[in-house]
């Protein structure tokens, strides 16, 4: 049992930049309900501390917070999946980093949501089961596509979002998704995209990260899909994804 003025929590780390004095740390994590919590892990900058390990970046840990006045405080951590494979690879990490990066950006404060601790945990084990860069990308893709879509940002992908026009070949994601060449000659920024295209946004959604780490893939492929979804999120988040940036610099 906890201590009274404290709960326990299993959360991942998804920032951990923002530094408080010189060796403390405020990390924002999603929690095991979906929620976002800010907290603040003293001493997690010290050189050899104990605690640096057990709150780094996109680790799952059980955390036991004391409840504070602004942030509330992290009194014990204790790792539960390190991810320890994605470290010291550039290209999972950067993978990694893209699907915290979303991850912070929809949880927040008190709202409980059991969709997204699961999904974030099985994409981070999926960053480490990838056997290449193409496999990463779907991966990094597939997250933020079913996240934004649980979200209620899914693309169209069947019907033209204008006139309802069944015989679709452009992607508009200002759109929402799929156009007619009718709807898309008046839409800045559609692009053409055949039956190939929609089978693979198509499989972003519906398919288990299982199906997507052996489903044979090209890396121009994935790159493409990887820039569209992109595209998709930092439009719908109005948030500028410097992560996924980095990873489709490499």
């Amino acid at each position: 049992m906890a201590p009274r003025g404290t709960y326990r929590t299993k959360a991942i780390v998804v920032d951990r930049r923002t530094r408080l004095k010189e060796q403390d740390l405020i990390l924002v994590l999603l929690a095991e309900d979906g929620s976002e919590k800010s907290v603040v892990a003293k001493g997690a900058l010290k050189p050899g501390g104990r605690l640096a390990a057990r709150v780094d970046f996109f680790g799952e840990t059980d955390f036991l917070l004391a409840r504070g006045r602004s942030l509330d405080v992290v009194a014990e951590a204790s790792s539960t999946n390190a991810h320890l494979a994605i470290r010291g690879d550039l290209a999972r990490m950067s993978a990694a980093s893209a699907i915290c990066e979303v991850a912070r950006l929809t949880c927040f404060a008190d709202v409980r949501d059991p969709f997204l601790y699961p999904i974030c945990s099985r994409a981070l084990c999926a960053c480490e089961e990838a056997g290449d860069q193409g496999h990463l990308d779907l991966v990094a893709a597939a997250y933020a596509l079913k996240v934004l879509a649980h979200g209620g940002w899914r693309p169209e992908l069947r019907f033209c979002t204008s006139c309802g026009d069944e015989d679709v070949a452009f992607f508009s994601v200002a759109s929402g998704g799929m156009l007619c060449a009718s709807c898309a000659k008046d839409v800045a920024g559609a692009r053409e995209m055949g039956r190939s295209g929609r089978l693979w946004l198509a499989a972003l959604l519906q398919s288990t990260f299982d199906e997507l780490l052996s489903a044979p893939i090209d890396v121009g492929t994935s790159t493409e899909l990887v820039s569209l979804v992109h595209v998709w999120c930092a439009t719908h988040l109005d948030a500028r994804l410097r992560a996924f940036e980095f990873m489709l610099s490499m």
